[in-house]
């Protein structure tokens, strides 16, 4: 824009409809985002596993209650155990109690874990026992259990002095994993 000496600059103002998109956004429009902000969260929601809640917090029950055995065993030189499913404690056993939602045993339908030999049936019912005794001298009783929610699988796997392993079967990946 060219200017002469002595003009005094006039300003130019936006057009009526550029003055009306700068005042914001009509009922209408915030209706439809919101509609489609639902919708979208509506199938984001739909991909999400709440069922596994559970089973995590068994898996999380079952950690702390083994650690804390190994050291009440070592630290008053007798056995110490961990009860899965029990209500109530004794000085000598810990409890993990377990949802409604998870249960014992691995479903048919899923593979035992990498280089796992199939497990040994604990009695005639083929039930796992619901206890793990854990002794001073840093051992275990139990070697295996599976827990399940009906869809993921936990597998723990104890071994030799008190080293235990947790995996868990992801049913939407299909594969094994350190828990």
């Amino acid at each position: 824009m060219t200017m002469s000496i002595g003009e005094v600059p006039r300003f130019i103002h936006p057009a009526p409809a550029a003055r009306r998109c700068s005042r914001g956004f009509s009922l209408t429009e915030l209706c439809i985002c919101i509609g489609i902000v639902g919708i979208l969260s509506g199938f984001g929601a739909s991909t999400l596993s709440f069922s596994s809640v559970g089973l995590a917090s068994v898996q999380q029950d079952l950690d702390g209650a083994l650690f804390q055995a190994f050291h009440l065993a070592r630290a008053q030189g007798r056995n110490v155990q961990v009860a899965l499913g029990a209500k109530s404690a004794s000085s000598d056993v810990l409890p993990v109690e377990m949802p409604r939602s998870v249960r014992w045993g691995k479903p048919a339908n899923v593979p035992l874990p990498p280089g796992m030999d199939k497990p040994v049936v604990a009695d005639k019912t083929g039930e796992a026992h619901g206890r793990i005794t854990v002794t001073p001298r840093h051992t275990a009783t139990a070697t295996v259990w599976f827990l399940t929610d009906g869809r993921d699988v936990l597998c723990l796997r104890m071994a030799g002095h008190g080293e235990r392993q947790m995996l868990r079967w992801r049913a939407a990946k299909g594969t094994w994993g350190r828990a």
